[in-house]
């Protein structure tokens, strides 16, 4: 029992210490000035092949 909880106490403590250096790392990924571009594209890309507006669906 002595083996599984010293495994126990492993896990909780350097499993943080591990997702919150992942957590970091993709903070840091997302807001780095040089993946700008490609975040930009794909906020627009969901109206690249839009000309007009949509159409209101409610019949008024």
């Amino acid at each position: 029992m002595e083996k599984f909880e010293s495994m126990q106490a492993f896990a909780l403590s350097w499993a943080l210490v591990f997702l919150f250096t992942v957590f970091v790392a993709a903070v840091i990924w997302a807001f780095w000035p040089s993946n700008k571009r490609g975040q930009d594209e794909a906020a627009r890309s969901i109206f690249r092949n839009e000309d007009r507006p949509a159409s209101d669906a409610r019949g008024s």
